[in-house]
């Protein structure tokens, strides 16, 4: 069989992502999986990641190189490239998968002439801008990754219409469509009851900036006919933003904190409620133009959504009549939205999600995957 790379600065078992693309990936070829954490059930062969080898170049000679600009002495100085170069050239493939664009340098040193694959999972050059020194170090270089090596790239995927548009625009290439879609769950929609508060629901991991904190401000505000369960992953602070959200609804019954659940589990975790809400105001560019994983999710579980005008989100709730998207991020336009929302509406969306579900789902998503692969293999 053929040899395939699949490259991930990411904890691979962790990354919904990356493991709905190497399900396919593994139909065709026998699969070296890179990343942080052990192999994956698809994994052939794995060389992992050292958990403190950074994957950016944040050694003290690493920001210098980033401070003046020598953005090619900077390509593999990360600590996670250097600690895994040796293995992997060592290694021979016949494609090399890169997620994401800080993976593009190690993926051009080990491929030999092997073509590459660049599944860019968001808009790369404004990942972390929210972040002063990622900002002025790091992005400059992301940019310089993308300038350099997207062209010499023989696919690229991205996660939307519109980010894909921003990569044509600035770096010559039109990635493929490949959105953050779940696998198809074999779900009927669960009972809205007639008397009874909506209930919503929101997956995801516990970061500031992603309207959480107004999520709660609504749901206390919009008052007895709503309820609100939060399944949340603690995000990078150690779990300081998810006490906060957790102190911002203390003594309130109807707001309730679960443990996550593993990415398989939800569809079928989320079934027993109502709606699935995501209001992430759009103060980046990644924000702007997000298409999340959850939305999918909420569709598999069968779901009503209500959602903020983000515009891609938007665009498939009123193509699918999928639920409400609400004039604004703000608290007040939140309520008003949700405050539309009756038992019989509710339901009636969900019965939209039900026939929706096979169009939403990673099978319809992963022909792009198998055209791609098919293509470079020779298949």
């Amino acid at each position: 069989m053929p040899r395939i790379l699949d490259l991930s600065f990411s904890p691979l078992t962790r990354d919904a992502r990356v493991l709905r693309q190497l399900s396919v990936v593994s139909e065709f070829a026998e699969v070296t999986t890179c990343g942080y954490g052990p192999a994956t059930p698809y994994s052939h062969d794995h060389v992992e990641i050292p958990a403190d080898a950074p994957s950016l170049p944040q050694t003290p000679r690493g920001v210098v190189d980033l401070a003046l600009r020598r953005h090619r002495a900077s390509d593999l100085a990360a600590p996670g490239s250097a600690a895994v170069l040796d293995r992997l050239a060592m290694r021979r493939f016949d494609l090399v998968i890169a997620n994401d664009a800080r993976a593009l340098p190690l993926a051009h040193a080990v491929a030999d002439g092997a073509p590459i694959w660049a599944d860019l999972h968001e808009w790369a050059p404004e990942e972390r801008t929210h972040v002063i020194a990622w900002r002025l170090l790091v992005a400059p270089w992301i940019d310089s990754v993308c300038r350099r090596y997207l062209p010499l790239t023989a696919a690229q995927t991205t996660v939307g219409t519109r980010i894909a548009a921003l990569y044509e625009e600035r770096y010559g290439v039109r990635p493929l469509l490949m959105r953050n879609a779940a696998p198809y769950a074999d779900l009927a929609p669960s009972p809205v009851a007639p008397d009874g508060p909506l209930r919503l629901v929101h997956s995801g991991a516990a970061i500031p900036g992603r309207g959480l904190d107004a999520m709660i401000d609504a749901v206390l505000t919009a008052g007895d006919s709503f309820r609100l369960d939060l399944y949340l992953v603690a995000g990078g602070d150690r779990g300081a933003h998810l006490r906060d959200l957790r102190a911002r609804a203390a003594g309130c019954e109807r707001v309730v904190f679960h443990d996550p659940v593993p990415p398989a589990a939800l569809p079928a975790t989320l079934n027993a409620y109502d709606v699935g809400v995501f209001w992430i105001p759009p103060t980046t560019t990644n924000a702007r133009l997000t298409l999340p994983n959850k939305l999918f999710d909420f569709v598999q579980a069968r779901l009503a959504l209500a959602v903020g005008p983000s515009i891609e989100m938007a665009e498939i709730v009123g193509e699918h009549r999928l639920g409400v998207v609400s004039d604004g991020f703000e608290v007040e336009r939140i309520v008003d939205s949700l405050r539309t929302l009756t038992p019989q509406r509710v339901a009636a969306f969900k019965e939209a999600s039900h026939r929706a579900a096979p169009a939403l789902s990673f099978e319809h998503e992963a022909q792009t995957a198998r055209r791609i692969l098919s293509d470079l293999l020779g298949a």
